[in-house]
């Protein structure tokens, strides 16, 4: 009798800390985020209204998916078809049915961290409040795209920090806020938003659109809107699991048909490898249409032919316009290529200035000035990009200074004090803010 009990209670613990835990319900869970905003950055907002309608499709409900994107595109006055967004040419449109769960300035980097760390008391009074609000044994998939720099992404209006991110992971596996964690990321040096940051170990896998060192691509220029509706990394993963049966391509195969499919630049991964053989559909989606779809031996896809670097795509667009454009048109058109130009040595000039400013030599301002940054000190990092953001060029708005950022990581790397460079840009910059080239 007492070897009875002692069976009976093994087992009941064992369903209470295995077994149990194992057959509680999985719930699915999506955060799209579009970081931008302005017509030429159309793109952006297609991407994750794109990224929406496959989660939607897949069975994940409204209330587990937030959706952040300015929402300044479907309705602009450039837009030919008002209502509407497309994510390629002859496309459908993908805007229809998306939450507008944060808009216009709710879209910032603090908000979303508290998104997706399911703080729904940092969250109220904001936006719709919704929160991934998930559980130990959930799934999260979260995909970004916008612009990035060594080290983050940028939002409207301020930037995310690579340091910032994977502290809400840590604390997010640390508070049992997930099972297994998907992150796709589209944006120029995306890969550094992971590279030696995100642990091995801790249930998450991403995918990024570039290595640390590199920009992402946009694609598919349209004459009738006169932007590009995608980016290369992003329409590759979309059309993929538009088309494939969800439960028969894993995550790692959909990896590998992305990578060799985006040949502008590397597309990389990141974390713990040990479950990306599961099926997308554990993240993207379980639903009705679970099953469905064509065999991923069987997908093919054409191929991109008119790719452009991102840091490129306002002057590409413009060029673009330039090629199109009556005689009267292109004066005007060219006027503003040239200013775009100016921009752009006005924002290397200053970066130049800072840098000299705040080393002690020629070879140290050689240093910063030609190596790739690689951020270790994110707390000089971020005193000196908020800095800038706020005295030289907002980050958020004038995507082509994200370019020269690097620059501000690499005075950080050289051990010279915040104090300094935070110094150094306000002299440089302060009441002497350029306007930025709006078209």
């Amino acid at each position: 009798m007492v070897l009875m009990h002692l069976v009976i209670g093994l087992l009941l613990l064992f369903a209470a800390t295995g077994e149990g835990e194992s057959n509680a319900e999985v719930k699915h869970w999506g955060l799209i985020v579009a970081g931008s905003n302005y017509w030429y950055n159309y793109r952006h907002q297609a991407d994750a209204c794109h990224a929406y309608q496959i989660l939607h499709k897949n069975g994940i409900p409204d209330e587990n998916i937030v959706v952040m994107m300015y929402d300044d595109i479907a309705h602009n006055s450039a837009n030919p078809t008002p209502g509407v967004i497309i994510n390629k040419p002859g496309g459908e449109d993908v805007y229809h049915g998306v939450p507008k769960d944060y808009t216009k300035g709710d879209v910032t980097p603090d908000n979303f961290l508290n998104i997706l760390k399911g703080n729904k008391a940092a969250m109220e009074g904001i936006g719709s409040g919704k929160v991934i609000d998930s559980g130990p044994n959930d799934h999260v998939f979260v995909f970004f795209t916008d612009h990035g720099a060594p080290g983050l992404v940028a939002f409207p209006s301020g930037t995310l920090m690579a340091s910032d991110l994977n502290n809400a992971i840590n604390y997010m596996y640390e508070q049992k806020k997930y099972s297994r964690m998907v992150f796709y990321v589209e944006a120029c040096e995306s890969g550094s938003m992971f590279s030696d940051l995100l642990k091995k170990n801790i249930n998450v896998y991403a995918t990024t659109a570039a290595n640390p060192d590199e920009s992402s691509y946009a694609c598919y220029y349209s004459s009738k809107y006169q932007t590009y509706l995608g980016d290369v990394y992003s329409v590759k993963w979309m059309e993929n699991s538009d088309q494939v049966d969800l439960s028969k391509e894993s995550l790692l195969k959909q990896f590998e048909i992305v990578k060799k499919e985006t040949n502008t630049s590397h597309v990389m991964k990141y974390g713990d490898m040990a479950f990306d053989n599961e099926d997308i559909g554990d993240y993207q989606g379980d639903g009705d249409d679970y099953g469905k779809g064509i065999s991923p031996d069987d997908y093919h896809s054409e191929p991109i032919t008119d790719a452009v670097p991102a840091p490129d795509v306002q002057l590409y667009i413009l060029k673009n316009q330039l090629r199109d454009a009556r005689p009267a048109e292109q004066k005007k058109i060219d006027y503003k290529i040239k200013q775009l130009y100016l921009l752009r040595l006005n924002i290397s000039k200053i970066m130049e200035d800072i840098v000299k400013q705040s080393v002690t030599s020629e070879e140290q301002k050689m240093r910063v000035l030609k190596n790739h940054a690689y951020p270790h000190d994110f707390d000089c990092y971020k005193k000196a990009v908020e800095t800038f953001s706020e005295t030289c060029y907002n980050l958020g708005q004038v995507d082509y200074a994200l370019r020269h950022v690097y620059a501000l990581s690499n005075l950080c790397e050289e051990r010279i004090s915040p104090d300094v460079i935070v110094s150094a840009i306000k002299k440089r910059c302060q009441g002497n803010t350029p306007t930025e080239i709006q078209f």
